[in-house]
């Protein structure tokens, strides 16, 4: 089948199978004498199990690494599993800092009286956060950074 046939069967956009070719996750398969791409089932398979890493948040590393265990029947099936737990790991702390930062904006929103008035925590936390830490993915400011007798101002 044509990459056209093969993001159709796999899920895939015909540019993103380009880039996982350019990159080497997946070999260019055979061209036909036309020179169009021409992708058997086994390249579809693998695209798919691409595709359902991808919905699951791995990177192209751990994509790579995992293509090359699915590929190895003698694989340890642990090497798989430690891949998995690591992942669940990372994004566990991203749940974590992604309801950290909904908490501290749920607190602001919570404080704003949303009225006429020009007051608003939301916009004087905004504006008094301190300068983030590089490369530091947590919210620039926490619950304490309101003053409390600013507090209920909103």
């Amino acid at each position: 089948m044509n990459i056209g046939e093969a993001s159709k069967a796999s899920g895939v956009s015909t540019k993103m199978i380009r880039y996982y070719e350019s990159i080497g996750l997946i070999k260019s398969p055979l061209r036909a004498e036309s020179g169009y791409r021409v992708y058997s089932e086994n390249e579809i398979h693998a695209l798919r199990f691409i595709s359902q890493a991808r919905d699951l948040g791995f990177s192209v590393d751990q994509m790579n690494s995992l293509l090359a265990l699915w590929r190895d029947r003698s694989r340890a099936s642990a090497d798989v599993k430690n891949i998995a737990l690591e992942h669940i790991r990372v994004l566990d702390e991203k749940a974590k800092a992604l309801k950290a930062m909904s908490d501290t904006l749920r607190h602001l929103a919570n404080n704003c009286h949303g009225d006429g008035r020009p007051d608003c925590p939301i916009i004087e936390g905004f504006a008094s956060a301190a300068a983030p830490e590089p490369k530091k993915r947590q919210p620039r400011f926490g619950l304490t950074d309101i003053a409390p007798d600013r507090a209920h101002a909103g």
